[in-house]
């Protein structure tokens, strides 16, 4: 099994190393009769491509996107949709010195302990270059939800970069579009700004934490026990490389609550639709969408490849120095934003196929 896919009735299954020819991803399942805009395709692709700006890696990536396969007269066929992302700009001898080292914090001594073989190279399958594949076929996955469900929107921003967090004061969703770092505030995409400047100056590197809201999702999508709506939300966040934890509504912070604190009221709308008063199940119950806004964080950890002189061993089990050259993000939580929505539309599209499939129409009314 080498579970490289993920997803029930849309599939994904990504392919290719961050140093090999190409990477891509083969997407099973998507419905017939998608409007598919490679030029949109594209433009997810662009907000997550590498040597933007300075405090992301220097590789300079056009990341474009072919589709092969499943697209006919600019719509899908109902067949496999294959595409492909071309390296362009590797360059593997940065990476000679560690053939033999193992980097702290990084996967390369996991990836020799189960497989015995591991590709040094920018650290193969385990890089964070895999993740375009993801924003590819979450790119199709937003054109299939622009069609079933077209009131869905997705939006993901940085809320913290090392020790410092935005305030939900001065909270601007018109910001996060407007800085290098998916902020939706101003005041601290000028302070994340000087600090990384620093960071990246000094060769260190810094964990971050994104969100990803979904706002027009229905009720109902998501199943209970084992096919819970946040349990796939999850493991989708948790599966993008450097993620270290994720919380869906309040997360850990419910902890802190009291129950009277964490329900969140119910009234019945104008429209006949519930209303809540508050929003801390994250927009799921019981593994099922309320109708809310879908809330999802996850925290990214510090890139492991950093100029700063480190212990470690060497595959012989002889104790050594390493220092990672090459070109790599001083935070790699900017690019997961884009990488977080892709996941999100996954996700989303999956189960709202799931729910069509059993439930269809059904479902109870209110009122």
């Amino acid at each position: 099994m080498s579970l490289n896919s993920f997803g029930h009735l849309f599939r994904v299954t990504t392919w290719g190393e961050s140093h090999g020819p190409a990477l891509g991803a083969t997407v099973d399942g998507c419905p017939p009769g998608v409007d598919v805009d490679v030029a949109q395709l594209q433009g997810w692709l662009d907000r997550r491509k590498p040597g933007q700006n300075k405090y992301t890696t220097q590789r300079r990536e056009a990341d474009e996107v072919e589709i092969l396969s499943g697209v006919f007269e600019g719509k899908t066929t109902g067949t496999p949709v294959q595409m492909m992302i071309r390296n362009t700009d590797q360059r593997s001898k940065d990476y000679g010195d560690i053939a033999e080292k193992f980097r702290p914090g990084h996967a390369d001594i996991t990836y020799w302990q189960k497989y015995g073989i591991r590709d040094y190279r920018g650290g193969g399958r385990s890089s964070a270059r895999e993740t375009a594949a993801r924003v590819a076929a979450g790119g199709l996955a937003r054109a299939a939800l622009d069609k079933l469900a077209p009131g869905i929107e997705i939006r993901g921003y940085m809320t913290q970069v090392g020790p410092h967090g935005i305030d939900r004061a001065s909270f601007d969703e018109a910001q996060i579009d407007q800085n290098p770092f998916w902020c939706p505030d101003a005041g601290a995409a000028a302070q994340w700004a000087d600090y990384l400047d620093g960071l990246r100056k000094s060769g260190n590197s810094v964990g971050a934490i994104c969100e990803v809201v979904a706002r027009g999702v229905p009720a109902g999508l998501g199943a209970p026990i084992y096919g819970k709506l946040d349990t796939d939300l999850a493991a989708a966040m948790m599966s993008i490389n450097a993620v270290k934890g994720v919380e869906i509504g309040e997360g850990m912070n419910a902890a802190c609550l009291t129950g009277e604190d964490n329900a969140d009221e119910i009234f019945l709308g104008n429209d006949g639709a519930p209303v809540y008063s508050s929003n801390h199940a994250g927009g799921i119950l019981g593994g099922i969408s309320t109708g809310q806004d879908l809330v999802v964080r996850f925290a990214v950890k510090p890139t492991s490849s950093i100029l700063k002189t480190r212990q470690t061993i060497t595959r012989r089990g002889e104790a050594t120095e390493i220092v990672t050259k090459g070109r790599h993000d001083p935070c790699v939580g900017i690019r997961a934003v884009p990488v977080g929505e892709a996941m999100m539309a996954l996700v989303v599209l999956d189960h709202l196929l799931l729910h069509r499939g059993q439930i269809g129409d059904g479902g109870g009314r209110i009122g």
